[in-house]
């Protein structure tokens, strides 16, 4: 994720991969009538809709949203000031709080309209693409992750450890993301394409935080 070692080619990759992804989504968005893609999706999500399973998605979108992650999110930056991890409350609140600002910007860019809501569930009064709860969750729970594996003796956790600290961030993620097409406020490509964002966003950050920690590097004495 931010901290991760930078590798420019990688890096570089990631970042037009998903940029590429994101253009894409962006333009099915663009398209006057939702594109065979998002009805059928949506339809093929919908056939699964069972009462239990509407609960459990609507908990998901709760959690995903402003009322799980803003809490969630001052929890995180209280625990990261008592240890005295200043520097990573800062890398955590460029990921979710810019991620939040990036993806209500780019809602007002494309006014895509909203699908009509199932379940009786509230249409938001945001424009549709791309999904906010699958772009900022993706920030939120993978920076969460990363900083959780780096806490103190993080470097020495097993592989094991680390596989579930990682499938945890993203199945909470995919979940949220998920929740969102089942309770027909979003298209799949407005999710996917918050996906797309959030590596774009994620990888950009990583990058300017290499840049910056090399120019500090040549700016010490020797």
């Amino acid at each position: 994720m931010i901290r991760t070692r930078f590798h420019p080619a990688r890096d570089a990759a990631i970042l037009l991969g998903a940029a590429l992804f994101f253009a894409w989504f962006a333009w099915l968005a663009s398209l006057a009538v939702p594109p065979d893609f998002d009805i059928a999706g949506r339809s093929a999500i919908h056939g699964y809709a069972a009462p239990w399973l509407t609960l459990v998605m609507r908990f998901a979108s709760q959690a995903g949203g402003g009322w799980g992650l803003w809490p969630g999110g001052v929890v995180v930056a209280v625990w990261l000031a008592r240890a005295g991890r200043r520097r990573d409350i800062g890398l955590f609140a460029v990921a979710v709080l810019g991620a939040n600002l990036v993806s209500e910007s780019m809602k007002l860019f494309f006014h895509r309209p909203r699908p009509e809501p199932w379940f009786g569930y509230p249409q938001p009064s945001t424009y549709s693409f791309p999904s906010g709860h699958a772009f900022v969750s993706f920030c939120f729970f993978l920076c969460l992750a990363e900083i959780v594996i780096r806490d103190g003796a993080g470097d020495d956790w097993p592989l094991a450890g680390k596989v579930a600290m990682w499938s945890a961030a993203l199945g909470c993620t995919l979940t949220i993301g998920l929740s969102r097409v089942y309770l027909g406020v979003h298209y799949p490509s407005d999710v996917l394409a918050g996906y797309a964002a959030g590596i774009v966003w994620t990888t950009l950050i990583r990058i300017a935080r290499h840049a910056w920690l090399g120019r500090r590097a040549g700016a010490q004495p020797r």
